[in-house]
């Protein structure tokens, strides 16, 4: 899954919502509009062959529309839309159907948003029985709308219920009220709004709880300005966090493959939990009816995604190739030599034909010698490792719940062996067998009951593409939640662990005198 961040016409604000294809991103956010580079990314990613695609919508200073429903003596109820901006059309409607007519407090409150002003056609509609203006009802209106997600109550509440709605020029229900035009699309969004907040889950952190996230991208904050460096840095920080990779943009100044050479070998970001891919693309804007550049990284998703998963890839004897499909182009040409700079220093190139010959360089992430692991710089093994792990956490958790259950540490380890145990036997894993190709320890020397609160270490370590090098992690669960942090182990000692571990599996099925000769 991918997840993209960013302005769009309209929806939730900070609340991840997942689309499987441009049509349901059309009906929640929108479809495209010119001041968001993200709805034509979101274009670009399902044309290329994308899947599923979670969008966060940010903004920058949008107001949301009201609606205004008269009481007696001139006062109004005001509602107000959840989502902020000037397309959420709404109406509403009230009615006293199944009211005790003494009952002067409650009424029944009938919500739609509709697709434009005027329109019959229905988007969405939300119902309310019998709400109430009195605030010790359980009813009361300001407390029932908390459930809804199209519209919240503004603050000061009349005395009164609100009349009954009718039908224009007549005395007939039901009829509806619209929307105010007062909603406010706000300004551009800045670096800082993408970024948000990680106490109150806005921006990158509204993606803090997703589960299976592979890439993140941010599109331009505008068709003329770039991501800073601050999001960027904190995007690459985030997805560490949650093991994912980050889709960077060229920047627009790399007008040339020339000068993207020039520029690359100065490229102040560097890190391999993100990727670029250059050139931009052009693709065609379908408001204006022309062909536009645009950044490619809702593309890059795609076509990664569609050309192999993170086993499959590392199974294969080379990696697919990367094909942008016909529905876009290459902004600029790259030569052959050109493209080799570009890879070595952790740029890939975009392809629209195949290599001739096969020849081509590995696909690299932007580690480039920064990382600790020199095999952290090839695409295809960092996606892999991040699988691994991610698949392991997962697939674990279970074990937060036996913490305080020392039987659950060989049960958790005996999982997590089988499930390497079969990537080995796929030929995911190099090493000539399983001992050489992964060790899993789950024990008293790296947990104990004593511990507050009550938690689950897991110690995993599998082989690298570079014989005698492994990658170690420690995963560790508790009731507060799971942990994934990398740590330093030495190969030697794990090994004699986990082959003291087997003599001690083979010989508690032997006769006690027959186990007294197998350990001497």
């Amino acid at each position: 899954m991918t997840a993209f961040v960013g302005r769009t016409l309209r929806g939730p604000l900070n609340q991840p919502v997942i689309v499987r294809s441009y049509a349901e991103f059309h009906q929640h956010f929108g479809g495209l509009w010119q001041p968001s580079p993200l709805s034509y990314a979101v274009e670009h990613f399902f044309e290329q062959g994308g899947r599923q695609a979670v969008i966060v919508r940010v903004a920058n200073g949008a107001s949301a529309a009201t609606l205004s429903l008269r009481c007696a003596a001139g006062e109004y109820l005001q509602l107000e839309a959840r989502a902020p901006g000037t397309r959420e059309f709404l109406r509403a409607s009230i009615d006293y159907d199944r009211i005790d007519p003494a009952d002067q407090q409650s009424f029944n409150l009938v919500v739609q948003r509709v697709r434009s002003p005027g329109s019959e056609r229905i988007e969405a509609q939300e119902t309310f029985r019998s709400v109430s203006m009195d605030p010790e009802d359980p009813r009361y209106v300001a407390t029932a709308l908390l459930d809804s997600d199209l519209v919240r109550v503004r603050a000061p509440l009349p005395v009164r219920r609100p009349e009954r709605t009718l039908m224009p020029g007549t005395n007939l229900p039901v009829g509806y009220v619209s929307s105010n035009p007062d909603g406010d699309d706000g300004r551009p969004i800045t670096d800082y709004d993408v970024i948000g907040s990680a106490a109150s889950r806005t921006g990158l952190f509204a993606l803090a709880d997703l589960d299976d996230l592979a890439f993140v991208y941010i599109p331009p904050l505008s068709r003329t300005q770039d991501v800073g460096a601050s999001a960027l840095l904190a995007a690459a920080r985030f997805c560490r966090a949650r093991r994912a990779m980050l889709i960077v943009d060229p920047p627009s100044s790399w007008d040339s493959a020339a000068a993207a050479v020039r520029a690359v070998r100065t490229l102040s970001f560097r890190s391999d939990d993100a990727l670029m891919f250059y050139p931009r693309i052009i693709a065609t804007d379908r408001l204006r009816g022309r062909s536009e550049v645009f950044g490619n990284g809702g593309a890059v998703a795609g076509l990664l995604s569609r050309s192999g998963e993170a086993v499959s890839a590392a199974c294969a004897a080379s990696e697919p190739e990367p094909l942008l499909r016909a529905h876009a182009k290459l902004a600029r040409e790259v030569s052959p030599k050109d493209r080799w700079v570009l890879t070595a220093h952790g740029v890939n190139v975009l392809q629209s034909v195949r290599s001739p010959g096969g020849e081509r360089p590995a696909l690299r992430t932007l580690a480039c010698g920064a990382s600790a692991s020199s095999e952290w710089s090839y695409l295809a093994k960092r996606r892999f490792a991040l699988f691994v792990i991610n698949a392991i956490e997962r697939g674990t958790r279970w074990c937060a719940m036996a913490a305080a259950d020392h039987n659950a540490w060989p049960r958790v380890a005996r999982q997590v062996r089988e499930f390497l145990a079969e990537l080995h036997s796929a030929g995911a894993l190099p090493g000539g067998c399983a001992e050489e190709a992964f060790t899993v320890i789950c024990d008293e020397r790296i947990n104990s009951l004593d511990e507050q609160p009550p938690a689950v270490n897991l110690l995993v370590q599998f082989a690298a593409t570079h014989r005698g090098e492994h990658h170690s992690f420690m995963i560790t669960h508790s009731l507060r939640g799971s942990t994934v942090r990398p740590v330093a182990v030495n190969r030697l000692e794990a090994s004699l662990i986990v082959s003291h571990e087997l003599a001690r599996e083979v010989t508690i099925r032997l006769r006690p005198e027959e186990r007294r000769l197998a350990w001497h």
